[in-house]
């Protein structure tokens, strides 16, 4: 693909009206960039503690890329909010399950040379230290041309303790390494995760901050 995605309309607009909140009075700062190929399907697998993560994140990356994010399907029952959502190019995917059509769907928008983000853990931390989802690594097997650039996002759990400013940060690491040989689809995820987390920890998003837990055992 050697021509740049077009970038809708309403995904212009959605986001535009975020700006000010998330670059102004969240002081947003980008890094790596670069690092984002401006053609092609690309793999945004991100941390996920807070709402804001997929707003921020499609703010950082405006300049270049659309974001087609995997969200979760009850977003689509908010009234109003389903023809925001699909004209911005959202993928619904039902929280807890392996949804094929979702993963389907998002197979299809990588083979077009979309960009396509995903949080590995599946949902937000709560606090909590979860475990990866294989659903980034299923993707890659698919479509093993995709770049897959890991996304560092710190401070949005910080925009819901008003008036304290947040300082929000999007980091756009270098593309990670593909498949390893023998290599599942979770240990994918699991790497890819590990060196996400590392740079960002868990943190629990509301008015007060409270110690980070770890999930129960399965």
């Amino acid at each position: 693909m050697s021509e740049r995605e077009p970038m809708t309309r309403t995904y212009r607009v959605a986001l535009g009206i975020c700006v000010p909140i998330v670059r102004s009075w969240g002081r947003l700062e980008v890094e790596g960039l670069e690092h984002l190929p401006a053609v092609g399907p690309l793999l945004l697998p991100g941390n996920h503690d807070s709402y804001w993560d997929p707003i921020v994140v499609g703010i950082a990356a405006i300049e270049r890329r659309q974001i087609r994010a995997l969200s979760k399907s009850t977003l689509w029952k908010v009234k109003g909010l389903s023809k925001v959502l699909d004209g911005m190019g959202q993928i619904p995917i039902v929280r807890g399950s392996r949804d094929a059509d979702a993963l389907d769907r998002a197979i299809t928008e990588l083979r077009g040379g979309s960009c396509v983000g995903i949080f590995p853990e599946g949902t937000r931390s709560l606090g909590r230290t979860l475990r990866p989802r294989s659903g980034v690594g299923r993707l890659l097997a698919a479509v093993p041309e995709s770049t897959v650039v890991p996304v560092v996002i710190s401070g949005t759990t910080d925009i819901a303790r008003f008036p304290r400013r947040p300082r929000l940060r999007v980091r756009f690491l270098p593309a990670a390494e593909g498949l390893r040989e023998g290599e599942s689809p979770t240990d994918f995820a699991t790497r890819v995760l590990a060196e996400i987390r590392e740079l960002a920890p868990v943190s629990t998003a509301g008015r007060k901050r409270r110690k980070q837990i770890s999930s129960p055992p399965e």
